[in-house]
């Protein structure tokens, strides 16, 4: 009979801590730690081969975390020793084994107990392991990363530039209410100052590229009485600088760009696409969240991984309101959250679900969450089915789930005995009970069996006495 066994490994910059456990979480093979180098990696194969001759009729399942790219040398590895060996490699969330290991209550944290947490994770949440899955996104996720890298430091360069433009040439922000244009960078790298604007010329202005004469002509006025108190050389110099590393980092951003929708010739991306308020670039970040679409039971498992999905907290009496749980990463989040802005005025179908939202007096923030997560089980439904974006899909299932929506769930939990208004509860519980009474009695009674219509499930509850 084939028994498993659980390799945990614990991944630390340049070495990983190992250990090897049974079905009853026994330790079979204590812990050792190998360097991340070839002959480390060759020692772990000699280890894992004698393991195997020393139990033949036996199955490994190894697994790493997620620890931001330093688990990929050992899992490359891993995956092509499965050929030789009865091995099988996943990569697993950090998140659950941490939950795990609270939930036994153990109160150290070392490297050795991290390889041990992972391995029990393993043995006791089989159902939520997937082994072997080949990373389809690597290279695109590298690329897409450095994408938005760049895209961070030109923010992180606008907000100084914009700083200093305040005290050095105010006028000019008039312009930037909305984005700094390329026109306005351009005249930043020739006159960076106030001072310098107010000297120009109208026909060197009237030079650079989207500058009108009219335009010209105001920028100079403008910056004759411009208010600025800084246009000494030094902040004329910085201005420069920051104008030059911003053009620079636009080039390479849209040459990145290019370069990722040539080389991504993905069908789930040419599928997300066909969304109006997803391109290329949103396509790619949601596809290297998702992997693939079957590694979630339903929609709302996907909204759970992206953390927008909407939790409420009741206990006895108390219930707080729905809020998004917010939960996992930020980045994926605020990919969906860029996509919805955008769905919002350029897809009629989500512009509707938006404003529907807002007549029903949800705060704009609160209904752009809600968006959010309507867009999630769209992209769900698409990549489940392979089928491009079609509002009419969406239409029906709402009006299906409207047929439903009067079916309450509290009167299942209550199908063996109705509410009693004596039973020993608190005075809002006791208040909710008479007005759950008041509302039944004042129900329309059925024409045929005189009785009382119940909203629960006819195959599971009876209907009250009378």
């Amino acid at each position: 009979m084939q028994q498993n066994f659980y390799l945990g490994i614990d991944v630390s910059r340049g070495y990983a801590d190992f250990i090897i456990l049974d079905e009853n979480k026994k330790v079979v093979e204590d812990n050792f730690q190998l360097d991340d180098t070839f002959d480390g990696h060759n020692k772990l194969y000699k280890i894992l081969s004698g393991f195997l001759a020393k139990y033949p009729a036996s199955n490994i399942l190894a697994a790493v975390e997620s620890t931001g790219g330093y688990e990929n040398n050992w899992l490359k590895f891993l995956s092509a020793c499965q050929s030789k060996l009865q091995l099988s490699v996943a990569r697993i969330n950090p998140f659950g084994v941490s939950y795990n290991s609270k939930a036994t209550l153990n109160r150290i944290i070392t490297d050795k107990q991290s390889a041990r947490n992972v391995a029990e994770y393993l043995i006791s949440h089989p159902e939520k392991v997937q082994y072997n899955n080949q990373d389809y996104y690597a290279s695109v996720r590298r690329q897409w990363t450095f994408i938005k890298m760049l895209t961070k430091q030109k923010v992180q360069l606008l907000n100084q530039l914009e700083s200093l433009l305040y005290i050095a040439n105010p006028e000019v922000l008039q312009y930037c209410s909305n984005k700094m244009n390329l026109w306005t960078l351009k005249l930043l790298r020739k006159y960076p100052t106030a001072k310098e604007l107010a000297k120009a010329r109208l026909s060197s202005v009237c030079k650079i590229p989207y500058i009108t004469e009219s335009l010209a002509n105001d920028l100079i006025n403008n910056a004759r009485k411009s208010v600025a108190s800084s246009d000494d050389k030094t902040t004329a110099e910085v201005i420069i600088a920051l104008v030059e590393q911003i053009l620079q980092l636009r080039k390479l951003i849209v040459l990145q760009t290019k370069q990722l929708q040539a080389s991504c010739n993905i069908a789930e991306v040419e599928l997300l696409k066909s969304f109006k308020g997803i391109g290329t670039y949103s396509a790619v970040g949601l596809m290297i969240e998702i992997l693939s679409v079957e590694r979630f039971s339903s929609s709302k498992k996907l909204a759970s991984f992206f953390g927008v999905h909407p939790v409420f907290k009741q206990s006895g009496d108390g219930l707080s309101g729905f809020k998004m749980s917010k939960r996992g990463r930020k980045q994926p989040r605020e990919l969906l959250f860029n996509i919805a802005r955008f769905a919002t005025v350029h897809n009629p179908y989500i512009k509707e679900i938006y404003a529907m939202h807002l007549q029903k007096g949800m705060p704009k923030m609160a209904a752009l969450g809600a968006v959010m997560y309507k867009i999630l089980r769209i992209v769900y439904g698409m990549l489940k089915h392979n089928r491009q974006y079609d509002p009419e899909v969406d239409r029906a299932n709402r009006a299906k789930h409207k047929d439903n929506i009067n079916r309450a769930k509290e009167d299942y939990t209550r199908r063996y005995q109705p509410m009693d208004i004596t039973a020993p509860v608190s005075r809002r519980q006791l208040k909710k009970r008479k007005q759950k009474e008041q509302s039944q009695i004042l129900k329309p009674l059925d024409a045929e069996s005189n009785e009382k219509i119940f909203t629960g499930s006819d195959s599971h509850c009876f209907p009250e006495e009378t």
